[in-house]
C-alpha cells in the first residue's frame, strides 16, 4: 500500500469508539481524517474480522440431567444452515461425552445466553467456537472438581470419558450423579487447558444432524407452526403501492364479518383479530382504508436512482494512483448491473405472541431474538425484561428473518384482545411488504502493462443493505454501506487500485440477503478481470494466479485456484458445445473458487457441473460445510439464470412464485466440493461459496460465445 507508510494506522478500539460501541462519542474522522478514517474501517470490515461472541458462565449452557444426558442451550437460530450441529460437535469434543448424550435447546431470551449479533454474516460458528470450547472445558472441570469431592479422591486422578469420570483405582461416576449430588458449583479462577487438534474426536468429522430426527417425524416446530390454547389470528392492513401511506381507516365491512373478535386501528396501523386465519383476512380485506401514494414508480426511476454518480461516492479503497495510470495506456471499459431480489424462503415470516400482565411471551421464526425482543417491547410499551423471546426453527432465513414486523404485528394485536394471536404471513405479503436484494450498477476501468494489470478502478452503486438496521452514525461515520460492498473490494496484487461506493436512497426497502452484496459485486468484478484477461492475451487462471499476493491471503487463494482448475479439468478437452469459466472471492476470510462447465442451446444456458474448492480455515463438520457450499451455489445458480425482481405501475410485479421462478431440480448441475483446511480456526461458511457462481457462468458463456453478458440474470439479447 505505497501511501500507508505516511499515515498512521486505526486501530481496532479507534473504530469501536467512532462507531459508539466502545463508548465516548468520538468520531474517528476528527482525529485521522475522515477520508483516511472510511478507508481503514472498509480494510478491517473486509479482513475477515467476526463481530459477535458469547461472555456466559458454563451453566447457563449446560444443563445436565440425573439420566446422564447433556443439554446444550445455543443462541444462534437453526434455519437449515446446520449450524446447531457444528456447536455440537464443539461442545461435545471439550466435554467429553458421546454424541447420543447431548442434547441440543434453543436458547431464548432472558436464560443467560442473550445474543447481541443474532444469527448472521456467517460467523455463527467462527466467534462461537473459542467461547464454547472455553465454556465446555470449564464446565468439565467443574464436573471434575464435584467428582473428586463426592468420590473423595484427587481431581488430578480422573479422567474424563463417554461422560463419566474414571479413576486409577476403577472409581467411577458419571456426570448425571455429579449434577444430582452438587448443590453449588466451583467455578475455576482461570480456563482450563483446551484439547490438542490431534485429540479431537468431534471436529473435523462428520456427524448426524441434531435436528434431523424431529424435521424427518414432522415434530420440528417453526415460526408457522406454533399453537397455544385459546390462540387467535390477525391480520394487518398493507399498502397497495410502494411508498403508500394510511391516511384514514374505518371497521367498514369487516366489523360484520363472522370470526372477528376485533378490528385494531392505531395511528398508522390498522388490522384485524379473529377466530381463524381465513376470516382474519377476508375481514382485512372488508377494512375501509385511504392510502397516500406520491408517486407511481417503475424500474426506469429505480434503475437512474441505483446508477454510478447518483448521490455521493465514497472511496473504500486505494492503493497507488490508478488516473495516472490511465493517463500512460488505453483504458479498457465495462459496465454491469443486477437486480433485486426476493429472498424466497420457504417460511413467510410468521410469530405467535402472548401479551399477559406480569410477562410477553413471543415464537418467532427470528435471527435475531434480542432486537426482537427490543421492538416488541417498544411496540406495547413494555420492559425489555418482562418480552421472552423463543426462537423456532426457522424454515430459510438468508437474512430476511432478522424482520421484526410479524412479531410486532402479533404483540400489538395480543395486546388489544388479551389472548395469543398468530401472524403468519401469505407469500404475496412477503415478497411485498418485506425488504429485498437491492439492485446494483459498476462501471470499472482497466490499464494492462503487457501482460498485467497496471490499474484498475471500480465504481460500484448499490441500495443499501446494512444502514437500514443500524443506528443513523454509522451512515454517518462510514458514509458506504459495508453490507452493499461487500466483495466489491480489488483483492488482487495490483500496483494502482481503487473501489468508490455510491449509495443512493430507494424509495422501497431493500437490505440483508445471503452474502449480502456479495454475490452481485463478485459478478461485476470476476467478470472484468476476465476481461481483462481477454484483452492480454492471457489464460483467465493464469491471469488470476499472476495477480495474487505473496502473502498467506495469496496462497490460500492460489490454492484454491489451483485446485478447483484441475479438479475441474481446465485446460483439457471438453465435451463437444461446452465450456468452462472460473471465478473467485474471498469472504469472512473464507477463500473460494468455482469452475462451471456449461453449454448454450438456443440461447439457454444449462450449467452442466460446478466444481467448487474452499478453504474455510478449520472445518468442523464436513458434511455440513458441503451442504453450505452446495446450497450457495444452487442459490447463487438461482439468482445467476433465471430470478429477477422489477418494478412496475408502483408495485413490485411478482408477488408469487408464477411470476418468479427459481431454478428447478432439472436445472440443477452436478455439484464436486473441495474442502481445503489452511488453520486452527473456523471461517465463515453460510455466505462465501455464494461468491463467485454468476461470474464463473458468466466467464463460462463469454469462452463458449464470444458474447459477454453484463446484467442478471443472464440472458442473450
Amino acid at each position: 500500500m505505497a501511501k500507508e507508510k505516511v499515515k498512521r494506522k486505526i486501530s481496532r478500539r479507534e473504530f469501536l469508539i467512532a462507531v459508539g460501541v466502545a463508548g465516548g462519542g468520538l468520531l474517528l474522522g476528527t482525529k485521522v481524517g475522515l477520508p483516511f478514517a472510511r478507508l481503514k474501517v472498509a480494510e478491517l470490515f473486509d479482513s475477515g474480522a467476526a463481530p459477535g461472541g458469547m461472555d456466559a458462565d458454563a451453566t447457563a449452557w449446560f444443563l445436565i440431567t440425573p439420566d446422564n444426558t447433556v443439554k446444550l442451550f445455543i443462541p444462534k437460530s437453526e434455519m437449515g444452515q446446520g449450524v446447531h450441529t457444528a456447536l455440537a460437535q464443539i461442545a461435545a469434543e471439550e466435554l467429553e461425552i458421546e454424541w447420543q448424550q447431548l442434547e441440543v435447546v434453543q436458547a431464548g431470551t432472558g436464560q443467560g445466553l442473550d445474543d447481541g449479533f443474532g444469527t448472521g454474516a456467517s460467523n455463527s460458528v467462527s466467534t462461537m467456537y473459542q467461547p464454547l470450547r472455553e465454556a465446555a472445558a470449564t464446565m468439565r472441570q467443574m464436573l471434575r472438581i464435584e467428582a473428586a469431592r463426592i468420590l473423595d479422591i484427587s481431581p488430578n486422578a480422573l479422567t474424563a470419558q463417554n461422560c463419566q469420570f474414571i479413576s486409577s483405582s476403577d472409581k467411577s461416576i458419571t456426570y448425571g450423579e455429579i449434577a444430582e449430588q452438587t448443590q453449588t458449583w466451583e467455578i475455576p479462577e482461570t480456563t482450563p487447558s483446551l484439547k490438542s487438534k490431534r485429540d479431537f474426536r468431534f471436529i473435523g468429522e462428520s456427524a448426524p444432524r441434531v435436528d434431523l430426527r424431529e424435521k424427518i417425524l414432522g415434530k420440528a416446530t417453526f415460526g408457522y407452526d406454533r399453537r397455544l390454547p385459546d390462540m387467535l389470528y390477525g391480520a394487518t392492513a398493507r399498502p397497495p403501492k410502494i411508498g403508500s401511506t394510511l391516511k384514514s381507516a374505518q371497521p367498514g365491512e369487516a366489523a360484520s364479518r363472522t370470526g372477528v373478535v376485533k378490528i385494531v386501528i392505531e395511528d398508522d396501523f390498522a388490522g384485524v383479530v379473529a377466530e381463524t386465519r381465513e376470516q382474519a383476512y377476508g375481514a382485512a380485506n372488508a377494512l375501509s382504508l385511504e392510502w397516500d401514494t406520491p408517486k407511481i414508480w417503475q424500474q426506469a426511476d429505480i434503475d437512474a436512482l441505483v446508477t454510478v454518480g447518483q448521490g455521493k461516492g465514497i472511496q473504500i479503497q486505494k492503493e497507488g494512483d490508478p488516473e495516472k495510470s490511465f493517463a500512460k495506456a488505453p483504458i479498457i471499459e465495462a459496465e454491469y448491473r443486477t437486480p433485486m431480489a426476493f429472498h424466497a424462503h420457504l417460511e413467510p415470516q410468521s410469530a405467535t405472541v402472548d401479551v399477559k400482565p406480569d410477562r410477553v411471551d413471543v415464537w418467532a421464526a427470528t435471527q435475531f431474538p434480542v432486537r426482537l425482543r427490543e421492538f416488541v417491547a417498544k411496540a406495547i410499551n413494555r420492559k425489555e425484561e418482562e418480552v421472552f423471546v423463543t426462537p423456532t426453527f426457522l424454515g430459510g432465513g438468508f437474512g430476511r428473518k432478522i424482520g421484526t414486523e410479524a412479531a410486532v404485528e402479533a404483540a400489538r394485536f395480543s395486546a388489544a384482545v388479551g389472548r395469543p394471536v398468530h401472524i403468519g404471513w401469505t407469500r404475496p405479503e412477503d415478497f411485498h411488504n418485506g425488504f429485498l436484494r437491492p439492485p446494483t450498477h459498476h462501471t470499472f476501468r482497466g490499464a494492462l502493462d503487457g501482460k498485467k494489470i497496471a490499474a484498475l478502478d471500480h465504481q460500484q452503486a448499490s441500495g443499501a443493505v446494512a444502514f437500514p438496521f443500524l443506528p443513523g452514525a454509522f451512515k454517518a461515520i462510514l458514509g458506504a454501506d459495508f453490507g452493499a460492498w461487500r466483495g466489491a473490494r480489488i483483492n488482487y496484487h495490483i500496483p494502482n487500485k481503487g473501489t468508490t461506493a455510491w449509495l443512493p436512497e430507494l424509495p422501497l426497502a431493500t437490505g440483508w440477503w445471503r452474502g449480502l452484496g456479495l454475490l452481485a459485486n463478485t459478478f461485476a468484478l470476476e467478470s472484468f478481470i476476465d476481461e481483462m484477461a481477454f484483452a492480454a492475451g492471457v489464460d483467465p487462471l493464469e491471469f488470476r494466479l499472476s495477480h495474487l499476493s505473496a502473502d498467506e491471503i495469496g496462497k490460500r487463494r492460489r490454492d484454491v485456484l489451483e485446485t478447483a482448475a484441475e479438479k475441474a479439468g481446465w485446460g483439457t478437452p471438453l465435451p463437444a458445445g461446452h465450456a468452462l469459466g472460473i471465478a473467485t472471492s474471498t469472504d469472512v476470510n473464507t477463500v473460494v473458487a468455482q469452475v462451471a462447465e456449461i453449454s448454450v442451446t438456443s440461447d439457454e444456458i444449462r450449467v452442466h457441473k460446478v466444481t467448487s474448492a474452499v478453504d474455510p480455515g478449520m472445518v468442523i463438520n464436513p458434511d455440513g460445510a458441503s451442504a453450505q457450499i452446495q446450497g450457495s451455489i444452487i442459490m447463487g445458480l438461482s439468482s445467476t439464470l433465471v430470478e429477477e425482481v422489477y418494478v412496475e405501475d408502483g408495485q413490485l410485479a411478482a408477488d408469487n412464485f408464477n411470476r418468479y421462478p427459481l431454478l428447478r431440480m432439472a436445472q440443477a448441475p452436478e455439484i464436486d466440493v473441495i474442502l481445503l483446511e489452511s488453520g486452527d480456526q473456523p471461517f465463515g461458511m453460510g455466505e462465501p461459496p455464494i461468491g463467485p457462481i454468476a461470474a464463473a457462468v458468466a466467464n463460462a458463456v463469454f469462452s463458449l460465445t464470444g458474447q459477454r453478458l453484463r446484467s442478471l440474470p443472464l440472458k442473450f439479447t
